[in-house]
């Protein structure tokens, strides 16, 4: 099995397990925090991980210039909207309608990777992303209640065109850090990868730091007293943008995030096996169809 293959499923479980600890801080934390100590408690755990590869490997450290820190600041910025926007859409009673439209960031990413760096795809990949995209659609309405109808009449809503937003950020993102990446022009990939995630986790907890302590000083010390949450989300974020970005240094972003799409059938496996409730005729379509996509991807790329 391709080692991007190995770091996209792992990255889509651990964000999958982000996410849910992510969701128990919305309680507690305005949207901007709970997104804020994605980057500032998993800060420390980047620079570890280039700590042990620049001393236990001898992987020599990149040297940034203009063109590395401009896609870094871009897909920084891009990220802290793109999850400020989706943690939002929790306050909404009607958010089921922009979780599933986020899902479009599959196809976002395909055509910002295109433009940007000139990715191509071929004609398979595209019929797989369409396919499980599909699927994703499909299990995503039927969760929440929401009619594939009500899906599309409700696209120039808030949440749907927050949904959108999010995912054209989400898709700006994962392209910006394979550009960043790739500007070093070196054959290994691990430590471009953790050096662009270094760079842009400095970056994004020193901006969020500078944006709460203005706007909102007190939600720095709740998120200092929610530590416990806060660490763990950090952690399993790192973790996950440690697979995420070493896989999209490796193969096309879009073909990344795809395949990414299999942690949604992580929740799905998840509510049946753990939860023991009973998956409906749309959700099983719905889970055949990404699985199918997944599969015709690989064989298609």
């Amino acid at each position: 099995m391709p080692l991007w293959i190995s770091l996209t499923i792992g990255a889509a479980f651990l964000q999958n397990l982000r996410t849910s600890l992510q969701k128990r801080l919305t309680s507690e934390l305005s949207a901007i925090a709970a997104t804020y100590v994605r980057f500032s408690f998993g800060l420390p755990v980047a620079a570890l991980y280039v700590a042990v590869l620049f001393y236990g490997t001898g992987a020599a450290m990149p040297v940034a210039d203009s063109e590395f820190l401009i896609y870094c600041l871009i897909g920084g910025l891009a990220q802290i909207l793109g999850t400020v926007l989706t943690v939002a859409l929790f306050a909404y009673r009607n958010f089921a309608i922009g979780s599933a439209y986020v899902k479009t960031e599959t196809v976002q990413t395909a055509l910002f990777g295109f433009i940007v760096l000139g990715d191509h795809l071929s004609l398979g990949a595209i019929i797989a992303i369409i396919i499980s995209l599909t699927g994703v659609m499909l299990i995503s309405t039927n969760r929440s209640a929401l009619t594939l109808r009500l899906f599309f009449t409700s696209l120039l809503e808030r949440p749907a065109l927050m949904g959108i937003g999010a995912g054209a950020f989400f898709g700006i993102s994962a392209v910006s850090y394979r550009a960043a990446s790739l500007s070093f022009d070196r054959a290994d990939y691990l430590m471009p990868a953790a050096f662009t995630l270094l760079s842009v986790m400095i970056f994004q907890t020193v901006a969020m730091t500078a944006w709460i302590a203005w706007r909102e000083p007190g939600q720095l010390l709740a998120t200092a007293r929610n530590w416990r949450v806060s660490f763990l989300v950090g952690l399993t974020g790192a973790l996950a943008s440690m697979g995420w970005f070493t896989a999209m240094t490796i193969e096309n972003a879009a073909y990344v995030r795809a395949l990414g799409q299999i942690e949604l059938l992580f929740a799905f496996a998840s509510s049946i096996f753990l939860f023991k409730e009973k998956a409906t005729r749309l959700e099983i379509a719905g889970a055949a169809l990404v699985v199918a996509g997944i599969v015709l991807l690989l064989f298609t790329r």
